[in-house]
């Protein structure tokens, strides 16, 4: 069953596509400079996990085992902190979301002073803290049962608006929804593939800060 939120549907909405757009954010440099594995969208690395059976298949495929075993503990984590707090949402979202935030900050201030690389076998701590980052994201994002809005996944989103449009014979219903999920996520990569040109760590401290974004509209947004 659903979990209520504590704000509006509206302002639910926002704090979702917030999510969205930091997951664009983050797999843009996990992609792009981390080396070709993604930390928030797992279809990918669990296809590059097959290559694992390809010899000199050219895919990193240490830190996509890292990155998946990683993002399983980070649902294993939101799954815990939902079940403990599900009587009290406000405080289950701000806990949930303030781990995101503190861990964010943290990675970015440990890759910005150089003590996390990303390009030597310390970008594993790296990617490991982004997936537990965003599994925690997703665990919590799904309680609110909106198929669109798992912030991570866009397959279903995309398969809703070929199969409801009219085109299908559908009635074009959650259109516009489905439409500006897609565009937030592609947006955030946008961004972060093009700040990643010049830097890196401060995308990932931008991400923390759009995350405690939408962690101020759940703990402190009307209902």
């Amino acid at each position: 069953m659903p979990t209520r939120s504590p704000v509006s549907n509206r302002l639910t909405v926002t704090a979702l596509f917030l999510l969205t757009f930091a997951t664009g954010l983050v797999d843009a440099i996990s992609v792009l400079v981390l080396g070709h594995v993604f930390v928030a969208n797992m279809t990918g690395n669990v296809i590059f996990l097959g290559f694992w059976f390809v010899p000199h298949s050219g895919v990193d495929l240490t830190a996509a085992l890292v990155a998946f075993a990683s993002f399983l503990a980070g649902t294993v984590i939101g799954g815990r902190l939902a079940r403990h707090l599900d009587p009290h949402p406000r405080r289950w979202l701000t806990i949930a979301l303030g781990v995101e935030v503190v861990a964010l900050t943290v990675l970015s201030i440990l890759a910005g002073t150089g003590v996390l690389d990303y390009h030597d076998d310390t970008k594993l701590v790296l990617i490991a803290g982004l997936a537990v980052v965003f599994g925690i994201q997703n665990a919590t994002a799904r309680q609110f049962g909106i198929q669109e809005l798992s912030t991570t996944v866009l397959t279903q989103t995309i398969v809703g608006i070929g199969f409801d449009s009219r085109l299908a014979g559908g009635s074009g219903e959650r259109e516009k929804l489905r439409y500006g999920v897609v565009l937030t996520m592609c947006a955030g990569a946008a961004v972060g593939a093009t700040l990643t040109l010049v830097t890196v760590a401060p995308v990932i401290a931008l991400a923390a800060a759009v995350v405690a974004a939408a962690m101020a509209i759940f703990c402190f947004g009307p209902t």
